[in-house]
């Protein structure tokens, strides 16, 4: 993979997108699911996951420019998924109630590798 300007522009836009998404799913969960557990987070992670999931599989079998691959995987997918949003939850989570906070951290990673396996499994089967 050569790395010039279009790579850069195409994670950059990607990211920005991605961003955005997470900004909007946010402000979407927090307000309608005002629970302790950090519902937004959780659920940008495993649907990122998913559909990297998705991706990998897709892109074993039809093989896209290393622009389209850096924008949606490095880019969108990068940006939307939160893992240091999720670290700091989690911390906070378990200073204040340690059971929700061990709950927090299984969820997302549990949640999340599932989610890309069976985003990963769901298109090879389909292909």
């Amino acid at each position: 993979m050569q790395l010039n300007l279009q790579m850069f522009l195409a994670v950059g836009c990607g990211g920005f997108l991605g961003a955005i998404g997470r900004f909007y799913i946010n402000t979407v969960v927090t307000k309608n699911f005002p629970y302790e557990l950090p519902l937004a987070t959780l659920g940008v992670n495993i649907i990122g996951s998913f559909f990297i999931g998705i991706l990998i599989a897709l892109f074993l079998h039809f093989t896209p420019s290393d622009t389209l691959r850096v924008f949606l995987i490095t880019g969108f997918l990068g940006a939307l998924t939160t893992y240091s949003t999720f670290a700091i939850e989690s911390f906070f989570l378990l200073n204040s109630s340690f059971l929700y906070g061990i709950l927090n951290i299984v969820l997302n990673v549990v949640g999340s590798i599932a989610a890309a396996g069976s985003g990963y499994k769901l298109l090879i089967k389909i292909l």
